[in-house]
């Protein structure tokens, strides 16, 4: 974590992955799809300009292991669905997925919507990789099919207080969405809290699907905090951020990774600098680490990415390499059994910087978490 006086310096369209509609899924499975990987997040919807930095980082890495030879000969088909956002879509997209032979689930988007996912992989034995999404509930206790690259939304959470109160800052507030997400990461936000024996000045909850704004700006700027934590979903953060600049608020503001996105720089405009928001992947500017290299190079060479790498874009790409190397030591015969003992097999496997390891009975993958502060020209400084 960054000490206190590093942190005072930093203070100062087209779906980019192979998206398909229900109509073209029989194209989608050409017998050209010698690997089936089936994905569904939210295209469209509260999340849609995050996933998009994903799914290209995702996409860009396929992309780069189709084009030099696949795996073990194959070509991977990543076919992805739009949930909008909704866990009830994101199940049945799953069932579509399932039903049409893919051999794993990989980066769906969101709390719920991997809890709606959850009994299908039991059900169908079925791995899911990569889930975007550091809840708890997804690693303790483990689940055998899910594999987890990110790390936990408590440890981030608990992280991002620690540094809040380390730069001096006592009246903190808590927001966050009422759904599992948001239990979860407040969990961590509050245990921060109560080992320095500090109490939120307002522990505030939102309704996902039907949020009050003006009623929940009205209710912070009334609690007059010096810091306020956000935890929900980006299009649900800037709207609140930007309510509370033109309120007048000077307060500072947190959130979370999920929120790690040029996307939500976009809908926080010139409200964005200051805003602190927590990392789980390293930074996306450190040249020395192998990984950051290897994405900037294929990103130089996507127009829709204009020739920047977000930690949306890092997180995709992470997620795909770990997914590609299950597929590759899955040997010739891939499929949800031979992918399940791949990725349990999988321990101490260097991302190029990153260390991600599984085992039966641990399918965490990584625990890097750290902090960065959005600056003028729209960064995020570490």
């Amino acid at each position: 974590m960054k000490n206190r006086s590093s942190f005072g310096r930093l203070l100062a369209s087209v779906l980019p992955t192979t998206a398909l509609v229900a109509g073209l899924m029989g194209a989608a499975f050409s017998a050209q799809a010698q690997i089936v990987v089936g994905q569904t997040n939210g295209i469209t919807g509260q999340v849609a300009a995050s996933v998009k930095e994903l799914n290209l980082g995702a996409k860009l890495y396929i992309d780069h292991v189709n084009a030099t030879g696949g795996v073990n000969g194959q070509k991977i088909e990543l076919v992805a669905l739009d949930d909008a956002f909704d866990p009830k879509r994101t199940a049945a997209n799953a069932q579509t997925l399932i039903d049409k032979n893919a051999v794993a689930l990989f980066l769906t988007r969101g709390t719920p919507h991997t809890q709606a996912v959850m009994p299908l992989l039991d059900k169908y034995q079925i791995p899911l990789v990569a889930p975007s999404t550091g809840a708890m509930l997804l690693h303790k206790p483990v689940h055998p099919y899910i594999f987890n690259v990110r790390s936990t939304y408590q440890r981030e959470a608990e992280r991002a207080v620690q540094l809040l109160l380390e730069m001096g800052n006592q009246r903190i507030a808590l927001v966050q969405v009422n759904d599992t997400f948001g239990t979860d990461a407040a969990s961590g936000a509050l245990k921060g809290l109560a080992d320095q024996k500090v109490k939120p000045v307002a522990h505030l909850t939102f309704d996902r699907e039907k949020p009050d704004v003006p009623n929940l700006i009205k209710q912070v700027m009334a609690a007059d905090p010096q810091v306020v934590l956000f935890i929900g979903s980006q299009q649900l953060v800037a709207d609140c951020i930007n309510g509370m600049r033109t309120a007048g608020s000077r307060a500072m503001v947190s959130t979370l990774s999920n929120n790690a996105s040029a996307g939500f720089l976009q809908l926080l405009d010139k409200n964005a600098a200051g805003v602190i928001v927590s990392q789980v992947f390293p930074n996306e500017r450190t040249m020395s680490m192998p990984m950051v290299r290897e994405i900037t190079e294929l990103v130089k060479k996507a127009p829709e990415s204009g020739g920047v790498v977000t930690p949306a874009i890092m997180e995709g790409f992470a997620s795909a390499k770990v997914l590609v190397e299950a597929l590759k030591r899955a040997g010739k015969d891939v499929n949800r059994g031979s992918v399940t003992r791949a990725l349990n097999g999988m321990g101490k496997y260097d991302l190029g910087g990153l260390e991600i390891s599984f085992s039966p009975n641990d399918h965490t993958g990584a625990t890097y978490a750290d902090i960065a502060i959005i600056d003028p020209r729209g960064r995020f400084l570490r």
